[in-house]
């Protein structure tokens, strides 16, 4: 039998279907309430929710994926945005936010990738976790911030989430999410699907502190989904399911030579 080749962040961070871990990823970013007030006070988030999906994508490619001229642009860029992001209860500089939302990204795709590709072996899994902390440590987040191993990221998850109340302002953001007021049609036709999606993919204590209503028979039928996921993804052709990362690219690339900006 051929042993499994080592899975890097390159392998993952190209896999589309993560997008389906973007949602996911942004809920456990605004569940932090710096986080959260931030992107209320300071975001016109019920009028461009698809862009910060789009704005998180862009930096993740980027950084794993792009040049070094692209990856300090885009860095200098997101620092530009996130300096305006400040109150006497949170800044978007401070590194345990930063901490944070690197986070839950490493652990959103790792998430996903596992239950469609099945576990990573323990050594493998712990080369990814290193490659990960690039996407923190790109920004704010000093790399002795980054917790030393899975074990101590583990730890330090289990504690963020247990920790999170939710409020009425974090609920809202949610809610922009799922419901924004500008968007094209074929995005907005497919968000009750997301909202489910994310909502099966969210750790149970979220799904109750955003008040997502879910009952077993969701759960059996998520866990159809996934099964069935796992079946079909893994055979479409790496080309295909690589294809929304080399679309992002083009467009961060288009952006950048036509404006200067990522702005839309």
């Amino acid at each position: 039998m051929s042993r499994r080749a080592a899975v890097t962040i390159q392998d993952i961070a190209g896999e589309g279907i993560m997008l389906a871990a973007g949602g996911r990823a942004i809920l456990l970013q605004v569940a932090n309430r710096g986080v959260g007030h931030g992107v209320a006070d300071h975001s016109d988030f019920a009028y461009r929710a698809v862009d910060r999906l789009r704005t998180t994508m862009t930096y993740i490619y980027a950084v794993v994926y792009g040049t070094d001229a692209e990856r300090t642009t885009v860095v200098r860029m997101v620092n530009k945005a996130h300096a305006k992001v400040r109150s006497d209860d949170y800044s978007a500089f401070d590194p345990q936010l930063q901490l944070w939302v690197a986070a839950t990204l490493y652990e959103s795709a790792v998430t996903l990738y596992e239950r469609v590709f099945g576990k990573l072996d323990d050594a493998n899994a712990d080369a990814l976790y290193r490659e990960y902390a690039i996407l923190g440590t790109a920004l704010q987040v000093p790399e002795g911030l980054w917790p030393r191993d899975r074990a101590e990221f583990a730890a330090y998850w289990k504690q963020q989430i247990d920790g999170f109340e939710v409020d009425g302002k974090v609920r809202a953001v949610s809610r922009d999410l799922f419901h924004p007021m500008r968007a094209p049609f074929f995005i907005r036709a497919n968000l009750p699907a997301y909202r489910w999606l994310t909502t099966g993919l969210l750790p149970e204590r979220l799904r109750q502190q955003f008040e997502l209503p879910w009952n077993e028979r969701d759960q059996r039928r998520f866990e159809w989904v996934m099964t069935l996921a796992s079946w079909v993804y893994p055979r479409i052709p790496r080309v295909v399911r690589h294809a929304p990362r080399a679309v992002y690219l083009w467009d961060m690339r288009r952006r950048l030579r036509t404006r200067g900006s990522l702005s839309a």
